[in-house]
């Protein structure tokens, strides 16, 4: 069955689907998006998402593309004609059609949107939960809104790439200060000594991450202290335990920091306690 795209009014064969040359996603990567993950057919966390888009857009002065409710029927429609119950569904906007000019357009334009779903491998993020992953620090060299999910990731995609040419699985960004952001793609967590969570405060420094939010509220559900604070690659390196969130897996274990073992290289009780509690708290809808 040949997968099916939604792109501006239209639900398309993946062969035919296209955008205008001039969008200005595709000139200036001028625009947002968002992923939200799908578990048994159901969205996971659909407010939050929709929720954070329109905040992004907000941010960048960029007009909702659809009401709410149209939004939501479209996502739906995708996942249905796309035929996937557990998978990810992509949605981005942009600023839409206009002649290239680095101001935005003199006169009213629609804003675009595409959807696309697809289904994840499943075996893939199995054996990375069972065995645990490593991951590699290096410069955060990313604009200073990371706090807007922009579709410009070139320098997220060059540390992404640098770490699977070093054999890890994710990158971890460095800040001019010596501590650690987040991940290429995820959000960033360790375990203290003292048994505490630990992840970056939600600023402009990062994505607040959807899986992020869920996580802090299952923490609170299972009785874990958490604290929201900066933290150093040696600090994590000497953590008893680490992960990475993100919705297209929900926890990651970290057994390895460049090179280095954290803990005892294995996932961690408390990692794994938490992946178990996302599901008893994450929304499904």
């Amino acid at each position: 069955m040949s997968r099916i795209a939604y792109v501006n009014g239209r639900y398309l064969r993946h062969a035919e689907a296209a955008v205008h040359i001039e969008d200005r996603g595709y000139q200036f990567s001028d625009g947002v998006y968002e992923v939200c993950g799908l578990r048994g057919g159901f969205f996971m966390d659909e407010a939050l998402h929709l929720e954070r888009l329109e905040r992004s857009l907000n941010e960048l002065r960029i007009a909702m593309p659809r009401p709410l409710a149209a939004l939501r029927h479209i996502l739906r429609e995708v996942v249905r004609l796309n035929r996937i119950s557990d998978g990810l569904v992509y949605l981005q906007v942009t600023r839409g059609v206009a002649p290239r000019d680095h101001p935005f357009p003199a006169s009213q334009v629609s804003p675009a949107l595409v959807v696309t779903a697809k289904r994840l491998n499943e075996a893939r993020i199995a054996a990375a939960v069972k065995k645990g992953v490593a991951v590699t620090t290096m410069p955060d060299i990313r604009w200073a809104r990371r706090d807007i999910k922009s579709i410009s990731l070139l320098p997220n995609i060059l540390a992404k790439q640098a770490a699977r040419e070093a054999g890890a699985y994710e990158a971890w960004l460095v800040d001019p200060e010596g501590f650690v952001t987040e991940g290429s793609s995820t959000n960033a967590w360790i375990v203290d000594k003292a048994g505490r969570l630990v992840t970056r405060p939600a600023s402009h420094d990062i994505l607040n991450g959807i899986t992020r939010r869920v996580l802090l509220e299952a923490a609170k559900v299972e009785g874990i202290e958490v604290v929201e604070r900066a933290f150093t690659p040696d600090e994590a390196r000497s953590a008893r335990e680490a992960f990475i969130s993100a919705s297209s897996a929900i926890i990651i274990p970290v057994v390895r920091i460049d090179g280095a073992p954290v803990g005892n290289a294995e996932p961690g009780l408390l990692t794994l306690r938490l992946r178990e509690a996302y599901g008893r708290v994450g929304r499904l809808t």
